[in-house]
């Protein structure tokens, strides 16, 4: 499941990162994604509605990968899952939450911003990780750098990264995908306007297929 799971997100290119104020509004957000052609979404635990929404996800959009953002306490791996998510993200790594992954079998993405986080994590085996927050932490220069000593470790920048400097991180070889909440911006998550997040998805996945020459 890590591999598929790691595929498809490379494949995607781009990740929208989501936060819905209530489950009912998960599903259209996720269908205004499709729509616009992209089929991965990281549902944050930045609310009370977010298991329930990556549940009704889930259930009612069977091509959208759902993944489960901002996991913050070991408990909630088991309750994504169950949830019906099929990876989680951190916006950190800790052992606990390492320890709690590989116990409830659910892939993960930890958070790093500095090479000591790297090494952290690539000595628990994790080479796959979220580098964030993205522009603060160095952004592509800093991408770049880490590259040197953890050549074998690939990346998502999360954090500042926008259609506008999108292609400058996906230029970076150690850049499988990048992710970002400009694809489901909150004015228009909050006013139900489906158009804009379809609009911005059909931009994103234009702009990662012109990067990638496809």
């Amino acid at each position: 499941m890590q591999d598929g799971f790691l595929e498809r997100i490379a494949a995607c290119g781009v990740v929208p990162v989501v936060t819905v104020p209530d489950a009912e509004t998960a599903v259209p957000v996720a269908q205004a994604l499709l729509d616009g052609g992209i089929d991965v979404i990281e549902l944050t635990l930045r609310t009370e509605a977010g298991v329930r929404a990556i549940a009704a996800i889930a259930r009612s959009c069977p091509d959208m990968l759902v993944i489960a953002g901002t996991v913050l306490h070991p408990a909630q791996f088991a309750a994504v899952r169950d949830a019906g998510a099929l990876a989680s993200v951190s916006p950190g790594f800790s052992e606990a939450l390492h320890e709690a992954a590989e116990a409830a079998g659910m892939p993960w993405l930890p958070g790093v911003a500095t090479a000591s986080d790297v090494m952290r994590a690539v000595g628990c085996g994790r080479t796959n990780l979220k580098f964030f927050p993205a522009e603060l932490a160095g952004g592509v220069a800093m991408l770049r750098a880490l590259s040197g000593p953890f050549p074998d470790t690939r990346f998502c920048p999360t954090g500042g990264v926008t259609s506008a400097n999108l292609g400058d991180y996906l230029s970076v070889p150690s850049v499988m995908c990048v992710g970002g909440t400009w694809l489901a911006p909150a004015k228009a998550v909050t006013d139900r306007d489906w158009a804009v997040i379809r609009d911005e998805a059909r931009t994103a996945r234009l702009a990662v297929d012109a990067v990638r020459g496809r």
